[in-house]
């Protein structure tokens, strides 16, 4: 039987091939996804990604009438290997609470590419929403969860759109930290800082408008766990995030003990065009990133399995990108493409512990970790699939109430069509 129950605190990076799929367990019936990658593929018996819906509609705590409730979901960005399935998991069974947007969603409509289908899927809900809690406060209420809305970024055209009318309530600009989820005040186990996007950069490259956190999970003790995600950023702004961290002596909100390689571990982080035009190696950000880790840090691929060699012109991942993590850090890179093997791959799972902080739990270690956790991860990882060999896309054994996950799956199988995404889809931009 795989359990349901999920941990206190922690976190869960999905194989779901070159695309990002984060699970962020905050406790107490509270969880967080960040960006989706669900594909028809994760359907065929022999899959290598994670039907990631089916999982967190197994996994996810429930409301009082049985449905799975996710508290979170936050986009980074509006490319395809961040959204690609948004539209299933609104037709699905799953409630999401609360959701985050940033201001260039809305810019996506005026350009000349028009976004994919479930980034309109997701452009669309966020409009509802955005009319739902402006007819709330107009009524004197809070919008409800199912509604809730916020808007995260600046953007100079922001009067021309509706979330204008949104109270300042309702805004988080860069700089400022986030410490409630769906209406619950969780300052006491999580915080959010928003790094990114900065108002500079409204109107540029859809990548380097990225919305950009530094998670903080915090243990009963007070022990935290600090997950950098930067989404598609390349080097000027991830270099602009450092430096005016720095600069402004905060220093802390880059600090970070796991760090999700931006742009499923492009090398666009840390190579730039010289001044002849040539790629060349900036040191200067890999000295930075490794001044603010943490003992035992590790970098995240989300990605396909890397290739043994970088060919001109090759989408992500990038070896040269992860050859240059490995140098800042004293554990090797870890790819959720080949986690364990690239055969049978399996969710990154850290799972937060007090005095110890962010720990991977590997299938090797179960037993010994099992004990060691008092049964708080060993429900997660049974959920999961990584207590035994069974594959990620196995649906659960039936439970004593019926959820309705079977008519939800039903509905998300429809709604896909026949047709699978192109596993070497990158988003719309170059590597």
């Amino acid at each position: 039987m795989v359990e349901t129950e999920l941990p206190e605190r922690g976190v869960v990076f999905w194989p779901v091939g070159t695309g990002d799929s984060t699970t962020v367990v905050l406790g107490d019936g509270l969880v967080m996804q960040v960006d989706l990658r669900d594909m028809k593929a994760a359907d065929e018996d022999d899959a290598v990604v994670a039907a990631v819906i089916d999982r967190l509609a197994d996994t996810l705590p429930q409301l009082d009438d049985g449905t799975p409730y996710l508290a979170l979901f936050a986009l980074t960005h509006a490319d395809l290997d961040h959204c690609c399935g948004f539209g299933d998991l609104l037709q699905s069974s799953i409630k999401i609470g609360e959701i985050w947007a940033t201001p260039r969603l809305w810019r996506e409509l005026d350009e000349d590419t028009p976004m994919c289908e479930d980034a309109q899927f997701f452009h669309d809900e966020v409009e509802r929403r955005v009319k739902a809690t402006i007819k709330a406060i107009k009524a004197g209420k809070e919008p409800e969860s199912g509604d809730r809305v916020r808007i995260i970024g600046y953007d100079d055209d922001r009067d021309q759109h509706s979330y204008a009318e949104l109270p300042d309530a309702y805004f988080t600009t860069p700089g400022k930290a986030i410490s409630t989820i769906d209406g619950n005040d969780v300052s006491d186990r999580f915080e959010a800082f928003v790094h990114a996007p900065f108002r500079d950069d409204c109107a540029g490259e859809r990548n380097e408008t990225s919305l950009a956190l530094q998670l903080k999970l915090i243990a009963e003790d007070g022990t935290a766990g600090r997950i950098l995600l930067l989404g598609d950023l390349a080097y000027p702004t991830i270099k602009k995030i450092l430096d005016y961290s720095e600069s402004h002596d905060r220093t802390e909100r880059v600090e970070w003990d796991v760090l999700l390689s931006p742009h499923h571990c492009s090398k666009k982080v840390m190579y730039a065009p010289g001044e002849d035009g040539t790629e060349e190696l900036k040191q200067d950000i890999l000295d930075q990133l490794q001044a603010h880790a943490g003992p035992d840090a590790r970098v995240i691929a989300s990605s396909r399995p890397f290739r043994t060699s970088d060919k001109s012109g090759d989408n992500p991942p990038h070896k040269l990108a992860r050859d240059a993590y490995e140098t800042i850090t004293e554990l090797p890179v870890l790819c959720t493409g080949e986690h364990p093997t690239p055969e049978d791959p399996r969710p990154v799972v850290f799972v937060l512990e007090p005095g110890l902080g962010l720990d991977l739990v590997t299938t090797g270690e179960l037993e010994e970790k099992s004990a060691a956790l008092a049964g708080r991860s060993r429900t997660l990882l049974t959920a999961l699939g990584l207590t035994h060999s069974v594959p990620l896309t196995q649906a659960a054994a039936p439970v004593p109430q019926p959820r309705g996950i079977e008519a939800g799956r039903e509905a998300v199988r429809q709604a896909r069509g026949d047709e699978a995404v192109p596993a070497t889809s990158v988003g719309f931009g170059d590597a």
